[in-house]
């Protein structure tokens, strides 16, 4: 427990950059108190991830910060949102608006919610006129498991990739296994959800196939500190309906073909006051759909081409007092990329090209535009060293040519231990919104420019996996919407995150710390200002343990105050939560899973005037027969 007890102390002490310098001598500590209970822990099979070189690595190997998010994890946090389940899991932080379905942003690194990339099984999904995703259309019951990599990504992926990259795998099937799920969530504001499927797979076929349904009657997502008069205190409900499938199909020892959709179709309520709708529920109307379809080749030489097409939809109608408003953006990608061993490494090249368009109620003066990319990557190990590096070219349609590169390199210190360094570049370009929203967009908008570097000490051995990380970017031209659209010169952002995950006998303890100090470095009134709706410091830890045949576990939130407003005039003060969690097996076949979220009925806000879901507790039935 003096791990614990030490990030607390960490927490509520370094308020600002000063103090940063100090946190590596206590957050070694509390690696070396950590890893030290762990000693004795038997090895486990090492996962691979993907979306840290866009190929198959064992994470072991991987040099950036990739954080994985199993199924039995979400199976384990009824009634939160899956941006709640980020922030608590995947060391990001969150602003949101309101409960289940409303408006949320993820910020990685401290970086824009416009630079966070989402991916469904390798498929860009988002709004090209916000440039953010809708994240809680997404339904939980499609979901395998998600990658979160935190760090510039540009190199690899392009513009988006500015902060991170998430990826979420949605379930698919194994051959030879029939598994059919169900499952039955009731609680608190009315939740009711539903969702059931199968997954399984004969000789070289393999398939997947669910569906959900989620509804709450919810709580009021605003309250009287809500701008431009968007509050009325009744409840604001959520609908929501999905779909999911996958098959794969092995059609030559060397040949695969695959295809994966998701679906998912949502009624959400919320408060405004515009089109004369004050003190009435404007109803969204939101579709997601996303499309893949993938072929893969293997050769004798061992290499694999792999060639994707991805189509993703944002659709959304929303329905005020007196009108209606259209906003459907569409992203179409084709990808063709090859993976080949080699003496130093597996290189890898490959070339993309994403047309984003935009169909909508509201005249935009530009709909569409395209943009290619060529990239190049090795990532390899010899011994004690390891390496990756990658480059990147585009050519945007609206803005010409950009360049991003990134090289990173680990050194095995025992085999316990390493330390790390990367560098990158990386580049985002305009939303629609900014550039040609009527009365807000600015045309002349360039795109950001940045530059990274991180350096830190990875501890792996047994059931444990400590990373410590100093973080720095500095963006260029970024852009502001505040007072109006515009690039402003630099901004900077520098600091230190720890994740770590230790299992020692009965007990599992997971935790994620993030001390953060990002701030503009443009001239005038806000110089220095920090940027909104970021804590200095956050900290997410969970305790578990098995007992007879439960598993009971505690989930804690600290969060430190922020700012709602570029010029830190409107204060969100900091808050901590506490959540409950149990679970055991009804026989072969049933499990029921209970969770108490926000223990102490704590009031808070992510986002000025929007509240946040009060003490509430859920029940799961889950039924997956055994085979």
């Amino acid at each position: 427990m003096r791990a614990i007890h030490l990030c607390f102390f960490i927490m509520r002490n370094s308020t600002n950059r000063a103090r940063l310098a100090g946190v590596p001598v206590a957050v070694l500590a509390v690696l070396g108190a950590l890893s030290a209970s762990a000693h004795a822990q038997p090895d486990t099979l090492e996962a691979v991830v993907v979306t840290a070189t866009r190929t198959p690595v064992a994470q072991a190997d991987v040099i950036g910060d990739v954080k994985v998010i199993e199924r039995e994890i979400l199976d384990q946090s009824a009634g939160l949102t899956l941006s709640e389940i980020l922030r608590q899991h995947g060391g990001v932080q969150v602003a949101s608006n309101g409960g289940l379905g409303k408006s949320a942003s993820v910020f990685i690194r401290g970086t824009e919610a416009r630079h966070v990339l989402l991916l469904i099984d390798g498929v860009r999904y988002g709004s090209a006129t916000l440039g953010t995703p809708n994240w809680d259309n997404l339904p939980l019951s499609a979901i395998d498991r998600i990658e979160v990599l935190r760090g510039p990504a540009a190199s690899l992926y392009g513009s988006d990739a500015v902060g991170g990259v998430v990826q979420i795998f949605t379930r698919r099937g194994a051959e030879g296994v029939l598994a059919p799920y169900a499952g039955l969530t009731l609680g608190s504001y009315g939740r009711r959800e539903v969702s059931a499927g199968l997954t399984g797979g004969e000789r070289d076929f393999s398939y997947a196939l669910g569906v959900g349904h989620v509804q709450e009657t919810g709580f009021s997502a605003t309250n009287s500190q809500a701008q431009f008069g968007n509050f009325n205190p009744d409840r604001d409900g959520f609908e929501q309906q999905s779909m999911n499938a996958q098959v794969n199909w092995q059609a030559t020892p060397a040949v695969e073909l695959g295809a994966n959709v998701v679906v998912s179709s949502a009624d959400n309520q919320f408060d405004s006051s515009l089109n004369n709708s004050a003190h009435f529920d404007v109803r969204g109307l939101t579709t997601t759909r996303t499309l893949g379809l993938n072929a893969a080749k293997t050769w004798a030489t061992g290499g694999v081409t792999r060639l994707q097409y991805g189509s993703a939809d944002d659709l959304t109608r929303n329905l005020y007092l007196t009108s209606d408003t259209r906003f459907d953006t569409q992203r179409q990608q084709w990808t063709l990329q090859h993976e080949q061993a080699t003496p130093i490494g597996n290189v890898l090249v490959g070339w993309d090209r994403v047309t984003e368009e935009v169909s909508s109620t509201t005249a935009y003066a530009v709909t569409r535009r395209a943009t290619e990319g060529l990239f190049l990557g090795l990532q390899g190990r010899h011994g004690p060293h390891r390496w990756q590096a990658n480059g990147r070219f585009d050519e945007n349609s609206q803005f010409g040519s950009a360049s991003t590169g990134s090289v990173g390199y680990s050194f095995a210190l025992n085999p316990a231990w390493s330390a790390f360094a990367l560098v990158g570049t990386s580049f985002k370009a305009p939303t629609f919104n900014q550039l040609y929203f009527p009365g807000f967009g600015n045309a002349t908008t360039q795109p950001e420019e940045g530059e990274s570097q991180e350096v830190g000490v990875d501890f792996a051995r047994a059931n444990s996996r400590l990373r410590l990380t100093y973080f720095e970017q500095s963006i260029r031209g970024f852009i502001t919407t505040s007072p109006t659209v515009a690039n402003i010169p630099r901004v900077q952002i520098n600091g230190w995150s720890l994740d770590g995950q230790v299992a020692v006998d009965a007990w599992r303890f997971t935790g994620q710390l993030e001390l953060l100090d990002a701030r503009t470095q443009t001239a005038g009134a806000n110089f220095n200002r920090k940027l909104p709706r970021r804590a200095d410091q956050q900290l997410s830890l969970s305790v578990e343990k098995a007992l007879a045949q439960w598993w009971l576990g505690a989930h804690a939130l600290l969060v430190s105050e922020r700012f709602d407003d570029l010029a830190n005039t409107r204060r969100l003060p900091g808050y901590g939560t506490l959540s409950l969690s149990a679970e055991r097996p009804l026989g072969n076949d049933w499990r029921l899973s209970v969770r108490l979220n926000n223990v102490g009925n704590k009031t808070y806000e992510t986002a000025w005037g929007f509240n946040q879901p009060g003490r509430s507790i859920y029940t799961t039935l889950d039924w997956r027969p055994r085979r």
